[in-house]
Formats: C-alpha cells, structure tokens, sequence
C-alpha cells in the first residue's frame, strides 16, 4: 500500500517534471534551422484552403474566444452546482494568460518573417498563446465538467486534438515557430494539471480538518 501511495504521488510529480523539461528544450534549441525546416513544411501559404482551415482553427484559440468560452464554461459549472469548478477554469485561464504574455515579453524571441504571416499578431513569438491557452481553457473545462470516468475520457480527448490542431493553425499561417506551438502546449498542459492537482490537494486537506467535527455532530 505504500509502494502505491508513493507511486501515486510521484507519477504527477514526474509528469510535470517531462512537461518542464520538454518546455525548457524548445525555448533552448528552439527558432533554428529544423525549426524552420519544420515551419516552411506546414505552411500553408501556397495552399489557400488549408490557410482558410488554419484561420478557423485559429479563431478558436483566439484570446477573446477563449474568454468567451472561459466565462461560459464557468456559467454552465456554476449551473451545475460545481462552484469550485468554476473558480477552478477561471483561474486557470487568466493566470495561464497571464504568464504567457510575460514569457513572451521576458524571452522576446522573433517570429517568422513578415512576409509569411497569414494572420495578425500582436505579442513576441515564445510560447504560443493560441497552443497554450486553449490547452488550459479546453482542457481544463473537460476535466473539470464530468464526473464519469468514460464522458471524461471522451472529453480529454475531444480537447486535446482541438487543442493540437489550433497549434498546429499557427505555423501553417506562417505566424509561429513549431516549437514555440509545442512550448505552449508542455506549459498549458503543465498550468492545468498543476492548479488541479494544487486545488485537489487543498480540497482534501480542508476536508481532513473538517472530520473530526463532522464526526462530533453526528454523535
């Protein structure tokens, strides 16, 4: 039992430990030669449908898009009766915003050429905003949303192929390095576990610290 006590507690703690460590290889050998290689092989600029099906996908992971769907998500827990829940995506979404913007303002890197964007941009290229956000806001709300295991699942998955695909929108539209897409998705993945985990830790201290008294009522 405690072989798996302590298994329990380290598999998270090395789950975040891989996602730190793949977020720290692409801001270290990040915007090189394979990066570029990399870019110039997704880029959607010769191919217009697929620039049309990489802006959609990007409108999805959209800063107002994500608020609009942060804000609702927690409507729709705070519906429910999952207050916590709610506070949960709310703080996951604008704290994960806000570090990213001060990653992005603190390691400054460049992005592509002028000439290969396809879409507007407004902040420096590392991490990617759009990869990392909607992991966080997607993510976050399918975990949090179902309590059965197999809808849940169903959930993860759906979020995280959306996910992926609005990373995979920004080099094709010539705005992001690839590895700037999947530094935002190791941090977005390792903000949501990280406040879940965190909270979940909270939740059960608090309820241990409740037992007692509970015990003493209902005697």
């Amino acid at each position: 039992m405690a072989a798996i006590a302590t298994r329990e507690r380290l598999v998270p703690l090395l789950t975040l430990a891989v996602l730190a460590g793949v977020w720290l290889a692409m801001l270290l050998l990040g915007a090189g030669n394979s990066d570029r290689a990399l870019l110039m092989a997704l880029y959607a600029g010769d191919e217009p449908w697929l620039a049309l099906a990489a802006l959609g996908f990007t409108y999805l992971g959209n800063w107002p898009t994500v608020v609009a769907v942060t804000i609702l998500g927690s409507g729709w827990l705070l519906y429910r009766g999952k207050r916590r829940a709610a506070l949960l995506l709310l703080i996951a979404s604008f704290s994960g915003r806000l570090l990213v913007i001060l990653e992005k303002a603190y390691f400054a890197r460049l992005r592509p050429e002028e000439n290969l964007r396809l879409a507007e941009v407004h902040y420096q290229s590392f991490p990617s905003g759009h990869a990392a956000n909607s992991m966080i806001v997607y993510l976050g709300f399918a975990l949090l949303a179902f309590d059965d295991p197999r809808h849940r699942r169903w959930a993860v998955a759906a979020a995280l192929l959306l996910s992926v695909l609005i990373g995979f929108s920004r080099p094709m539209l010539g705005v992001h390095w690839p590895s700037d897409v999947v530094a935002g998705w190791s941090f977005g993945l390792f903000w949501t576990l990280l406040v879940i985990a965190v909270a979940e830790r909270w939740a059960g201290r608090s309820l241990a610290k409740k037992d007692p008294t509970d015990r003493a009522e209902s005697v």
